[in-house]
């Protein structure tokens, strides 16, 4: 609010200056213009009395009107000049209010107000990406709900036909189908609950030693990495942090099982220890093929490397962005270092002390 203020005292001081140099242009012109022609005409042209007094007040009227016309012009040029940009974020605000996202403002303008319009560039652009997000989501949802809803629909719809008759199998085939959609909503409110600032109060934080985090998350996965892998090196420090303890097993468990859905080489190499200010947990290991160039784009939601893919995980797409969203709201990171083949996801949180000081 106060920075608005500013802006608007700025843009009030400016039309006031802008006024009185007009004003003192006109005088001074009109002056200096008549002075210099009187002393022409005594000079020169010998003019004198009542003639002279005629002369220049008819001097007078015609410079009078050439120097309000020039202060006329400079002033609208200038007034426009300042005004163009609050013209054009005032029409691109009733655009949003009626929840049109506008285009770029393209106005020069510099000092408090030039800022103003970059700030203001920059929301609805932010703006610009939600909303393309928001029907990205929307158009993900409607995919990964319409297969398991299709399949339903058909069983249903030969039951009811009397093309097929139920058994258990059949009723099985239903029960997995709509447990699959109810997986789905339950990723997409859980993303929804850690993407929002409001859902972390400190007071759900807690101090633990990340080793112990760390190793009852490798514990509860045992059997599957046992299954999966030839061998499972481990190397864990200790360290104080401050955090959800289920949250982080949560982005831990969808790591490994990440791990575990799309490994090619059968072994994995699980790494804790401080970096810095930060305690990193790497996993590493050689999986299906990742292009280094869509290394981010893997924690978006309901993202998919390619189709294969989608037939062995349950997460619809979802596992990593939860595992983004809780790693944010512990003011940590969360990424991937691949050339391709071998894979290196890691996160980091800061340790205890540093969290505190963010804080």
């Amino acid at each position: 609010m106060r920075r608005i203020k500013g802006i608007a005292s700025l843009l009030l001081s400016k039309l006031v200056a802008i006024n009185s140099i007009v004003i003192l242009l006109v005088i001074m012109l009109a002056g200096i213009s008549v002075k210099d022609y009187a002393c022409y005409l005594v000079n020169h042209e010998q003019v004198t009395g009542q003639q002279l007094v005629e002369t220049l007040n008819s001097f007078l009227i015609k410079v009078s009107m050439i120097a309000f016309i020039a202060a006329g012009l400079l002033h609208y040029f200038s007034v426009k000049r300042i005004v163009n940009p609050v013209k054009a974020m005032s029409a691109a605000a009733n655009q949003l209010k009626t929840g049109t996202i506008p285009s770029k403002i393209d106005v020069q303008a510099r000092g408090e107000l030039g800022e103003l319009v970059t700030n203001f560039n920059a929301m609805t652009d932010a703006l610009s990406v939600v909303q393309k997000r928001r029907e990205e989501m929307l158009r993900d949802i409607a995919h990964e709900l319409r297969t398991p809803l299709t399949n339903i629909n058909g069983y249903l719809e030969a039951l009811h036909g009397g093309v097929l008759k139920g058994d258990q199998e059949l009723f099985g085939s239903l029960l997995e189908e709509s447990r699959r959609i109810t997986r789905i909503v339950d990723l997409i409110a859980e993303l929804d609950e850690w993407s929002q600032e409001s859902h972390f109060p400190e007071k759900q934080f807690e101090e633990m030693d990340m080793k112990q985090v760390l190793t009852e998350a490798v514990a509860a996965f045992h059997l599957k990495l046992s299954a999966r892998f030839q061998a499972v090196n481990q190397r864990i420090d200790h360290a104080p942090v401050l955090g959800h303890k289920d949250g982080l097993k949560q982005v831990l468990s969808n790591l490994l099982q990440n791990c575990i859905d799309y490994d090619t080489g059968g072994h994995l190499a699980i790494q804790g220890q401080r970096e810095g200010t930060d305690y990193k947990v790497t996993f590493t290991h050689e999986g299906t093929y990742i292009d280094p160039k869509n290394k981010d784009l893997i924690f978006e939601r309901f993202y998919r490397l390619e189709e294969s893919r989608s037939t062995k995980a349950e997460g619809a797409g979802l596992g990593l962005a939860i595992a983004k969203s809780i790693m944010n709201a512990h003011q940590g990171h969360i990424g991937l270092d691949t050339d391709g083949h071998t894979h290196s996801f890691w996160i980091k949180l800061p340790l205890q002390s540093q969290f505190l000081i963010n804080s």
